[in-house]
């Protein structure tokens, strides 16, 4: 362990995420923004989709990507800084790729504070902890951890991705109307791009072995697998004939 580390802020980092994923499980609400933010929050000040996800999303780039400027620059370094590099690279497309595509509803200006302040501490969490405090083996490379969270890691991204894509071609610009998804993982689930971030980020715990990606990983089954319900749950509300075998986040299971 670097005598730079201080455990801490890692331990009290990550329970606070998984203390914010149980309590997303037990409260079981919507959350106020996108197919919601009417009915929660009809009177709230709000910003367009794509510049709230910029405004919200960035620090989880900026803020590792800082550390990371401040690392020797190598072509391929220490597992650590790879592993952040993977971190800053779904944040990158968040902060910058995303919110030029999103055609989403305004977001609630409360709801862009929060996301704020939630990936201004991950991303501090998990840029402080991969380089400051995480040890790796020579061999991790190698190791089937590292590798097979790489992969999931990648497919999850990938499945994001594409779901996304599937869901703005549901829209013409400037449109809000809702018609039900089809094709890619979409065929199977209501949440289809929240099943893909899930993958993701359990990658990149497996990958990174470590404490902070770990609750992250389960704040995000938490968080994204109750939007996915809620979802799940609106579609067969509002469209009678919505695919009756479709899940909501799990393929064939729930």
């Amino acid at each position: 362990m670097s005598g730079r580390c201080q455990q801490s802020p890692v331990l009290a980092g990550s329970a606070t995420l998984a203390a914010l994923g149980a309590l997303t499980l037990y409260l079981a609400k919507p959350s106020g923004y996108g197919k919601y933010t009417e009915s929660l929050t009809p009177s709230a000040t709000r910003l367009p989709a794509g510049a709230a996800w910029f405004l919200q999303e960035l620090p989880a780039f900026a803020v590792p990507a800082g550390i990371l400027a401040w690392q020797p620059c190598s072509l391929f370094g220490s597992p650590g800084t790879v592993l952040l590099g993977l971190f800053c690279a779904h944040y990158f497309h968040r902060t910058f790729v995303y919110p030029l595509l999103n055609r989403g509803r305004p977001f609630p200006l409360v709801f862009i504070f929060r996301g704020f302040v939630f990936c201004t501490g991950n991303g501090f969490l998990q840029g402080y902890y991969l380089i400051y405090c995480a040890e790796y083996p020579d061999e991790w490379y190698t190791d089937t951890r590292f590798s097979l969270g790489v992969f999931l890691f990648i497919l999850g991204m990938g499945i994001n991705i594409h779901s996304d894509y599937i869901l703005r071609q549901l829209r013409k610009p400037g449109e809000t109307t809702y018609r039900i998804p089809q094709g890619g993982l979409f065929t199977y689930v209501s949440g289809a791009n929240f099943f893909g971030e899930i993958v993701e980020w359990m990658g990149y715990a497996l990958a990174t072995w470590s404490l902070p990606a770990l609750a992250f990983a389960f704040f995000s089954l938490c968080f994204l697998g109750m939007r996915a319900f809620h979802h799940h749950r609106f579609y067969l509300k509002m469209f009678e004939d919505y695919p009756k075998s479709r899940k909501a986040l799990i393929p064939l299971i729930f």
